[in-house]
């Protein structure tokens, strides 16, 4: 019985380290949020912004963990410079006011040891609202070129412009925005 003792301990000392809460940076050149909005009942237009910040934190043991994403207002690319100004401008995000956009999440939801989502803050056009989060093809494993570890998914969510203050050319302009984003990070 003394024998295996260590083997036991040891067990217990390495199954806690690999449970232990591990931080990923997102890669900024794999994660580009955007967004879509019905254009006069005409068609829907889509933006994207590009670039992003941001740590995420998971244990996935403990089925716990946290998101923090920055985005810069001023990145937003609606396809052509005319259009991204107007997007830009005061009638809408508003950019050189409100520069960031900002996502805070310390409650991940768990599948098992899946992550399908998250409830956080969603801070945008300066009013910070609750937005939940659904995480679709989460998934963790090496990069198959560079060796490191890395985690991605598809993330998406619903919110009203308006309830974040952005209420210009409602109803003609859509009010229900639909948000996505491809989103990859390496572990630090």
């Amino acid at each position: 019985m003394k024998s295996a003792l260590p083997v036991v301990l040891l067990a217990l000392v390495a199954s806690s380290a690999q449970a232990a809460p591990e931080s990923y940076t997102a890669d900024p050149n794999h994660t580009w949020p955007g967004f879509e909005i019905n254009h006069f009942g005409f068609s829907i237009q889509r933006g994207r912004f590009e670039k992003t910040a941001g740590k995420i934190v998971l244990d996935t043991a403990e089925k716990k963990g946290s998101i923090e994403i920055t985005i810069e207002a001023r990145s937003l690319s609606m396809g052509f410079e005319k259009w991204t100004k107007h997007i830009q401008s005061e009638d809408f995000f508003d950019v050189e006011k409100y520069p960031t956009l900002t996502y805070k999440s310390d409650k991940l939801l768990f599948d098992g040891d899946k992550l399908v989502g998250a409830e956080g803050e969603l801070t945008l056009h300066g009013v910070s609202k609750p937005v939940k989060l659904t995480v679709s093809n989460f998934k963790c494993g090496p990069n198959p070129f560079n060796k490191k570890p890395q985690c991605g998914a598809e993330i998406s969510a619903q919110i009203k412009r308006s309830d974040f203050g952005m209420s210009k050319f409602l109803p003609a302009v859509g009010d229900d925005v639909k948000i996505f984003s491809p989103i990859e990070a390496y572990r630090d």
